[in-house]
């Protein structure tokens, strides 16, 4: 099995080693790179190519200027936020600056490599405990009677990747279900984000999710 190579930011070394450590003994992950500021995060993903980098928030530079450079660039890796920020306006800015993953620093070993294999299957993830929060955020500037909902302007085939998507999917497991090229499941997501206006598939799936289970 391949491991995935992984650089970890946070100003808080005996935090940051043990994490390194659980992700070691997992068998699937290769910490190639410990930063404890953004600044040094960026400078190391740039020298060391990982494939996946879980940035703090708070620490020196903040974990959100790395974040937007880490993510802004070429060939950029998955980043997942790892913070004990609960605060849904900095949620609503890591998914748009283009986070796959929000995940709150209670999580356990075991869960916390779980969710990195969602990632890394192209899935994402948003902490329970924050989704309400985040749903509510997003949808209260579409709230009104006479405003249709967007995902009512959705064709079928449209529709039926987004719930496939909401489920947790990957575009590649979309695609075996629907027998779509992957290739094709990523242009339809590229005109399901533009139809529903929002940023991400994390936000599309969150949205979908709150208007399809309550309906």
């Amino acid at each position: 099995m391949t491991e995935t190579r992984v650089v970890i930011a946070d100003d808080h070394p005996l935090y940051r080693e043990g994490v390194a450590r659980s992700l070691e003994q997992s068998g699937r992950y290769r910490v190639v790179g410990q930063a404890a500021c953004g600044r040094d995060a960026v400078e190391m993903v740039e020298a060391l190519r990982p494939q996946l980098v879980l940035l703090d928030l708070s620490m020196p530079d903040g974990g959100h200027w790395a974040l937007t450079r880490i993510a802004g660039a070429p060939e950029a890796p998955l980043v997942a936020m790892l913070t004990v920020s609960e605060d849904d306006d900095a949620v609503l800015a890591a998914l748009g600056a283009g986070a796959a993953g929000y995940i709150l620093k209670g999580v356990g070993s075991r869960e916390l490599v779980r969710i990195l294999d969602d990632l890394t299957a192209g899935r994402s993830y948003v902490a329970p405990s924050l989704a309400a929060k985040v749903l509510t955020r997003m949808n209260a500037p579409r709230r009104g009677p006479a405003q249709a909902s967007p995902l009512d302007t959705l064709t079928r085939r449209e529709e039926d990747i987004l719930r496939l998507v909401a489920e947790g999917k990957s575009n590649r497991e979309v695609g075996l279900a629907l027998d779509l090229r992957e290739k094709t499941v990523k242009h339809y997501m590229t005109t399901i984000l533009q139809k529903l206006q929002v940023r991400n598939r994390t936000e599309a799936a969150l949205l979908a999710q709150t208007h399809w289970h309550g309906s």
